[in-house]
């Protein structure tokens, strides 16, 4: 078991999966904003990158695993231009806003979500030519089982493009980071979202990830080869890509 599964929003008691819902529930409503204002707008910047990786493949079938408000699945159906994009999440209140978000921008006949349980997905084997995960991989129960999940419904030659908050390596950058996602994340979360056990968790999530160089060995054992990383921003954010031979 990896450290951050071991963590839970809100108590040591009952599955992460239930409490994981729960929790993205309770700040759907502020989601957005809060991702936006503590990220000062990058994160639209690394979810380009992400989908900037799948540009040569040209993928027809994307499924976006933990799609949340689902800004990561609009943006590649606009960059990709896919037929058919299934945005999945554990949520359905997260998945509520994205679906008010995709009929805005008339994507409705390109994405459709789906209540999904990331640990034993619906799909049958080889369905999607490619797998997106923007900021949700940290939250699995079980990060083997969920990456062997993405693998077996990839279709040979099909690709997992993820991007994940990870901690900088490297001074000054890691000192100061800490000190803002122990500070001001969680006090500024709990301000708009009204639940700050969400911040917390999200702080301790970060910590406790595997990245870089572990990761790619994680992805690795799922069966993925080729994989490739890459940091962003001083480290505060690296994206992944993998491949199903």
């Amino acid at each position: 078991m990896y450290e951050q599964e071991k963590i839970k929003p809100y108590s040591q008691q009952g599955e992460k999966k239930q409490q994981v819902e729960q929790m993205f529930d309770n700040i759907a409503p502020s989601y957005d904003t809060l991702n936006h204002r503590l990220s000062w707008n990058i994160d639209k910047g690394w979810r380009k990158k992400a989908i900037q990786q799948l540009k040569p493949f040209s993928p027809r079938t994307i499924l976006d695993i933990a799609t949340g408000t689902g800004d990561f699945a609009i943006l590649s159906a606009q960059k990709l231009h896919p037929t058919k994009l299934i945005g999945a999440d554990i949520s359905v209140g997260m998945m509520n806003i994205g679906q008010q978000k995709v009929q805005q921008q008339n994507l409705q006949d390109t994405i459709s979500f789906q209540q999904e349980d990331c640990m034993d997905l619906s799909f049958d084997n080889n369905t999607f030519d490619a797998v997106t995960s923007a900021f949700g991989i940290r939250n699995f129960q079980d990060l083997d089982k969920g990456l062997r999940e993405i693998f077996r419904v990839l279709k040979p030659g099909g690709h997992f493009s993820a991007v994940e908050l990870t901690q900088p390596v490297t001074f000054p950058m890691r000192p100061l980071f800490r000190i803002y996602s122990h500070t001001f994340l969680p006090f500024y979360g709990k301000l708009l979202s009204k639940d700050k056990s969400a911040y917390d968790y999200l702080t301790t999530t970060i910590e406790a990830f595997p990245q870089g160089e572990v990761m790619s060995g994680i992805l690795k054992r799922a069966g993925f080869k080729n994989v490739k990383y890459k940091r962003l921003t001083f480290g505060i954010c690296t994206v992944y890509l993998g491949e199903k031979v």
